[in-house]
């Protein structure tokens, strides 16, 4: 299959989120089955063209800017290992600037830049010689490519072979949406008659990429089929929720991967002792390690807690902050790595001393002790209200690390409820979202643990959960093949 992906990061190029790193990881998963995937990317200051070298100019072209003026496009291609990667250099639009904004916040422009570069793409595609089955669009900056595929291409010129493709929209995430004022309709020259509600561009009286990519891309993906089924309730889909439920058909969920070289722990260098579902030794010496390098007391059946992340509400922080001291009178020993306010750090710290030897805090994020904690943990605390895209929960999985989650999530499909399927369950699902509804689930965690039998059970079926980005890919290819029949359909309706 024939695949162009358009995103504004790639991990190795350009990052400022974790976009970059989904996109690649898709990316080289999607190639690696055997696809001609190409990968279209706007040239910001961000973007460390050595990665790419040697590279060439391939194209030049000029695409609308206003009623009546142009804007020119260098498109350079390279290699990323065995990624074909095409950069569009703009000098006036991207050369200087960063993919979204500076530290006074987002371009007042980003509606011009990411209009012109989605023209740029599709413009490019006839000049590159490549005919895509597929354009795989990525978030909000990439929003105005499915409405211009649509009328510019499928209605306009239907024997186009641009028009052949079919377009799938990708929200990674869902609060970011790239909205702007109704006065850009002609600057970018889209007929106002797009400006509606109903299968259209606008929400809240403004012009919205995200939901514009929404509403015209074939296909629409998300981060699992639960997150699918919740952004279509009220208060879910941050005000796309009637989108959503208009076009359920059309809507996928796809669980990203992780990178299974990354996180390994029958090969992870950065582990003490390597361990697998068939053999779990290794597991107990990461955990003396991990227990001896922070100086928590030295207990092989003494349960860690651990967390990763922001130390604020919407990492879901603010009820493991509550709990704190219920955990540990437990019997639990307790890591929490990450950064936050000042005023929470000094609180932590002051647990810190009064529980000398249970509870350890780690600054900030350290690679080396990420991993010790995912070799020598047993529970892993992850909250948060509305995640669905945090990949911790796969990562804890693949060590061995049973994860408590919220109910509503995004990740209840993904983290099967022990309390609800005691055969198939890999973790556990508290609610209401509360402190006291984490605590009760907790409990019920603590006293499984209890349990080194069935605990054992659990945590090795964890361990042979398969999220791979291999995995994941054969879901996107499935969704394509819905896309390329849809795409067909539409155009003989045209």
């Amino acid at each position: 299959m024939k695949i162009a992906f358009v995103t504004p990061e790639l991990q190795s190029l350009v990052r400022r989120t974790n976009l970059a790193s989904v996109s690649e990881s898709l990316c080289e998963a999607l190639s690696g089955a055997g696809n001609d995937l190409r990968v279209f990317l706007p040239s910001t200051a961000l973007v460390d063209p050595t990665a790419l070298e040697p590279t060439s100019i391939v194209a030049e072209l000029e695409v609308p800017d206003g009623p009546n003026g142009k804007l020119s496009f260098r498109v350079r291609m390279g290699k990323l290992n065995q990624l074909t990667v095409y950069l569009f250099e703009s000098d006036q639009l991207f050369g200087a600037r960063n993919p979204y904004g500076d530290e006074n916040g987002p371009y007042a422009d980003n509606w011009r830049r990411y209009a012109a570069f989605a023209r740029a793409m599709l413009a490019s595609l006839e000049k590159l010689g490549f005919n895509p089955d597929i354009i795989h669009c990525l978030d909000w900056t990439t929003g105005m490519i499915p409405l211009f595929h649509q009328i510019e291409y499928v209605e306009k010129q239907p024997d186009h072979p641009v028009s052949r493709a079919g377009t799938f929209f990708a929200i990674h995430n869902l609060a970011i949406q790239g909205a702007f004022e109704r006065e850009i309709l002609p600057k970018i020259g889209v007929p106002h008659k797009y400006f509606r509600a109903s299968e259209g561009m606008e929400l809240g009286g403004k012009v919205n990429f995200l939901k514009t990519g929404a509403e015209f891309a074939t296909i629409i993906g998300t981060h699992s089929a639960s997150h699918a089924q919740k952004i279509q309730e009220l208060d879910r889909g941050y005000g796309l929720e009637t989108t959503f439920a208009a076009r359920k058909k059309e809507l996928v969920g796809i669980t990203n991967g992780i990178d299974y070289h990354a996180w390994d722990p029958e090969h992870d260098s950065l582990l003490p002792s390597p361990f697998s579902a068939t053999n779990l030794a290794g597991k107990k010496r990461c955990k003396a390690t991990l227990q001896a390098n922070l100086r928590l007391d030295n207990g092989p059946r003494t349960p860690i807690a651990c967390t990763i992340g922001r130390w604020d509400a919407d990492s879901g922080f603010d009820l493991i902050a509550q709990n704190i001291t219920q955990f540990l009178e437990r019997n639990v020993e307790m890591v929490v790595m990450g950064s936050g306010q000042p005023d929470i750090h000094q609180r932590l710290r002051t647990i810190e001393e009064s529980f000398i030897g249970r509870f350890r805090v780690v600054e900030s994020y350290d690679q080396n002790m990420a991993h010790l904690m995912m070799g020598g943990a047993d529970i892993l605390l992850l909250p948060s209200h509305y995640q669905p895209s945090n990949p911790l929960f796969a990562i804890a999985m693949r060590y061995g690390v049973v994860p408590i989650v919220y109910q509503k999530s995004g990740l209840e499909d993904v983290v099967v409820d022990l309390q609800v399927d005691q055969a198939k369950g890999t973790g556990f699902q508290f609610s209401p979202y509360s402190a006291d509804g984490l605590m009760d689930t907790f409990n019920e965690v603590v006293k499984l643990y209890r349990d080194a039998s069935t605990w054992t059970k659990v945590a090795t079926r964890c361990l042979t959960q398969d999220f791979s980005w291999s995995a994941t890919a054969a879901e996107y290819i499935k969704a394509y093949r819905r896309v390329t029949r849809r795409a067909k359909a539409r155009r003989q309706e045209v």
